[in-house]
């Protein structure tokens, strides 16, 4: 029960997978860039008040273990990270204007599975699947 939240009219656990790759799925997330990615998810996870439980920035992908309150769908959520994570990226990294032309930095699409029972096992995979 301490896993729990509240909201003013909900008592809520809301965990959520979400994986999702750069365009073309170019290696690209590496070293500078992969803490700037990491950097940047953690401050618009803070600014929404989204709680990171697992991240895993991979070279041609990103791994997230997210608490995702219930006023917010899982697509807003995900749009809105991707969008403000290329935006700040391309603000960052100016050398990324030559390779991804039009400020697209994302694939457009991502993968999201709902975490339940087995949210150990999950968490771990994410911690150290690479490994």
């Amino acid at each position: 029960m301490s896993d729990l939240k509240k909201l003013a009219h909900a008592v809520w656990q809301c965990k959520y997978h979400i994986i999702w790759c750069p365009k073309y799925r170019f290696k690209i997330l590496k070293g500078a860039l992969q803490r700037s990615v990491e950097e940047i998810l953690q401050q618009l996870c803070d600014w929404k008040k989204l709680e990171v439980l697992e991240m895993s920035i991979q070279e041609d992908h990103v791994h997230m273990v997210l608490s995702i309150p219930p006023k917010f769908s899982v697509s807003e959520v995900v749009g809105f990270l991707k969008g403000k994570c290329a935006i700040k990226i391309f603000d960052k990294h100016l050398e990324l204007k030559k390779r991804y032309w039009g400020r697209h930095f994302w694939a457009k699409g991502y993968c999201v599975s709902t975490v339940g029972l087995d949210e150990v096992k999950v968490r771990k995979y994410v911690k150290w699947h690479q490994k």
